[in-house]
């Protein structure tokens, strides 16, 4: 997959509109994570060092198509201009008159950060005459928000294909990079561990993987259903009872292709997530109690599999993360992938933030910023934000 780079563009004196991924968790009208800041600081400071104004924009949290002062990017556009060293004026509009304005008293080298997209109907629609007043406002496009290019929106697809000028984003580029090493020419052994609560949202990735790795490791709350396919007890955990046959379905492809598949072989399980967590075998669950975690000897199975691989993709969590009391398994995880020699690959949600607490992001090759979007990926699915920058379209 050959991607449009945004080195190519000739941006001198021109009007950049820029899609970033600037949705962060806000609290009280702070940034309480500026994870996505940072990494979202050095296209708009490239950009704006070769001339460019740049009219950059997002979306942040579910604003459902109107205003939602919780829900404003304000409180973005400074922390945005501390880390691209650059002053970054907010616009409280996204294509309307302030906007326009905003946009045509603006210099070159100059960054403006439009208003939240979704709060715009037309954003989450595709809607083309939304489309078409956000390309009004730039001579060029580029979108370096790889989290967001699964979805079919207007400032991901829909505005993009207005542009005959239109690129990926550096940080765009490096997640297709990364993400296509591991779906078409892994080094092998290849080895995905795949958690979370459940398998609903990750079937065709699962079905993807079962097919192109030689290991796969199954955690968190979707290995129950794995192991209830299997006739052992689960008690009172997460399961996905109408998806115990989709589950011997993959568990029988699998093996069919010579794939190893990895389940629990040890839990931490409790009475609630409030309840301390003891050790039992995968099979003795009491019928009163749950699986919240991976046990010690399953986290040293892990790590041992992950030690021999040459090419690691991890995405969710081995259990309830954000409990202190069920976190060890994933933690664990995250210092098996650091520990390795393999190319590694962090597929975003929970496993970054885990990666992040582990402390271990840096000793890891790459750590993607979409975790809905990277799982798409690796399952062969057309992203339209990402087919819409290829090469010949």
């Amino acid at each position: 997959m050959a991607l449009r780079s945004m080195d190519t563009l000739n941006v001198r004196g021109r009007r950049v509109l820029l899609r970033l991924d600037l949705n962060v968790p806000l609290k009280e009208g702070k940034v309480l994570d500026d994870t996505r800041v940072r990494e979202a600081a050095p296209t708009v400071r490239a950009l704006a060092e070769r001339g460019a104004i740049v009219v950059a924009c997002s979306h942040l949290g579910r604003a459902k198509g109107k205003p939602d002062p919780a829900l404003s990017l304000a409180p973005v556009a400074p922390v945005l201009a501390k880390h691209a060293g650059r002053p970054v004026r907010f616009v409280p509009d996204v294509t309307g008159e302030v906007a326009r304005q905003a946009v045509a008293a603006a210099k070159p080298g100059e960054v403006l950060l439009l208003e939240n997209l979704r709060f715009e109907a037309g954003e989450e629609k595709n809607d083309p005459a939304f489309c078409g007043k956000l390309a009004a406002l730039a001579d060029v496009y580029v979108n370096d928000a790889f989290g967001t290019a699964h979805r079919a929106h207007a400032s991901t697809a829909g505005v993009a294909a207005l542009f005959s000028e239109r690129a990926a984003g550096p940080l765009m580029a490096r997640e297709i990079t990364a993400l296509t090493k591991v779906r078409d020419n892994p080094e092998r052994p290849f080895v995905a561990v795949v958690g979370g609560a459940k398998i609903s949202g990750k079937l065709e990735t699962l079905t993807s993987l079962a097919g192109r790795a030689d290991t796969v490791v199954l955690v968190g709350g979707m290995a129950n259903t794995f192991l209830l396919a299997q006739g052992v007890a689960v008690g009172k955990s997460l399961v996905e009872a109408d998806l115990v046959g989709t589950a011997k379905e993959i568990l029988a492809a699998a093996a069919g292709r010579g794939v190893a598949v990895i389940l629990p072989g040890d839990v931490v399980v409790a009475p609630s997530v409030d309840a301390p967590g003891r050790v039992v075998d995968a099979g003795r669950v009491p019928a009163e109690e749950m699986i919240l975690d991976i046990g010690p000897a399953t986290r040293q199975r892990i790590a041992q599999v992950v030690a021999g691989a040459r090419t690691v993709f991890w995405n969710g969590p081995a259990g309830v993360f954000e409990k202190p009391g069920f976190a060890a398994g994933t933690l664990a995880i995250a210092k098996a992938l650091a520990d390795s020699t393999a190319f590694t690959a962090v597929g975003g949600g929970e496993s970054v933030a885990a990666v992040q607490q582990a402390g271990v992001a840096a000793n890891l090759s790459h750590v993607s910023t979409g975790g809905g979007a990277s799982l798409e990926f690796l399952a062969g699915d057309t992203l339209p934000g990402v087919a819409v920058l290829e090469e010949g379209t």
